[in-house]
């Protein structure tokens, strides 16, 4: 593949592939010296417009594991702040012709326009409320890692869907290695039209029991209006996951950063059954594998991508992206 835009570009046998790989990587990380000459001499850049902890901090360490040289770009205290555009940052960006661009921003689409502008490798770290296509891929090594397989497992996705970008990514990725997936949440906090992904739909935690894993979901307040959810009291007292909601053979997952006592109370954090933190393990090795598979026989990128005219833009896109 050439860039990992969308968790749909992978159909199940792409998934198994780059997950056996992660698994081959994770041996490496077992290791004292926990570097492989893989991708030596390459260039990997991480450019985001959103804060981030794991993913940022875990593209890097996977890059530098790999034996690439990485960059560090966050738009804040850069050229950002004095009104320079997306288009423009990432060709100034591009004449140090990385090889690939990890790239997180608050606007839907932007990673697939951007993969039109340079001839890098394009990785989608994030983009608005649309896409994850990398925390899919780490959450599905941690399942089969816990579970062996998931086909015909259940799973269950609580809380804040319409504001996920990490929810749509997973009930692709969960369908497409057999899972059966069920979205649960308040109905302003439910997309229209979401049940054509192949999902169920509910509006209560009635049926929790069901499900071998639940996966919990941040509310993401600063994406949403007043109206969409009364109180976070409100909406704790109904839909947080906590010991009484949560059984013994249940797993627990979330993509962080947890709102402790929000979507999930301590105990179930702090519980056996929670596998966020090999959430977070499953990261760089899942990235590494991803970087791997990308770049690796991969070409130096073209110094040609970057002529294309702004008129080619779509006329609907955010100006930000012009």
């Amino acid at each position: 593949m050439n860039h990992l835009l969308s968790i749909e570009d992978l159909d199940r046998e792409a998934i198994e592939r780059i997950i056996a790989q992660a698994a081959r990587f994770a041996e490496v990380s077992d290791r004292e010296i926990k570097k492989v000459p893989t991708l030596r001499g390459r260039m990997v850049l991480n450019l985001f417009y959103e804060a981030s902890t794991r993913t940022r901090s875990s593209f890097e360490l996977a890059a530098k594991r790999l034996s690439a040289d990485v960059v560090n770009f966050a738009a804040s205290g850069s050229s950002v702040e004095k009104g320079e555009s997306l288009k423009d940052t990432v060709l100034t960006l591009s004449a140090h012709k990385p090889d690939a661009i990890v790239l997180r921003t608050p606007w839907a689409g932007a990673a697939a326009l951007v993969s039109q502008w340079c001839g890098a490798a394009i990785v989608n770290a994030g983009d608005g409320k649309h896409e994850h296509p990398t925390q899919a891929l780490l959450d599905v090594y941690t399942l089969k890692d816990r579970l062996g397989s998931i086909e015909g497992a259940s799973v269950w996705i609580v809380g804040d869907v319409a504001h996920s970008r990490v929810a749509r990514s997973n009930i692709i990725a969960f369908q497409r290695m057999g899972a059966r997936v069920t979205v649960a949440g308040p109905p302003t906090l439910i997309p229209r039209g979401i049940e054509t992904l192949g999902c169920e739909v509910r509006f209560t935690l009635d049926e929790l029991d069901s499900a071998d894993v639940v996966y919990a979901l941040r509310m993401q307040r600063e994406r949403m209006g007043d109206t969409q959810v009364p109180s976070l009291r409100e909406y704790s007292a109904l839909y947080q996951i906590n010991a009484r909601r949560l059984s013994p053979r249940q797993l627990l997952m979330h993509p962080g950063p947890v709102n402790r006592g929000v979507e999930l109370s301590g105990e179930v954090i702090d519980s056996p059954q929670a596998v966020i933190t090999a959430q977070v393990e499953a990261g760089v090795v899942v990235r590494m594998a991803v970087l791997y598979e990308l770049l690796a026989g991969r070409r130096g990128p073209s110094s040609a991508p970057g002529q294309r005219e702004p008129s080619t833009v779509a006329a609907d896109e955010p100006r930000q992206l012009a």
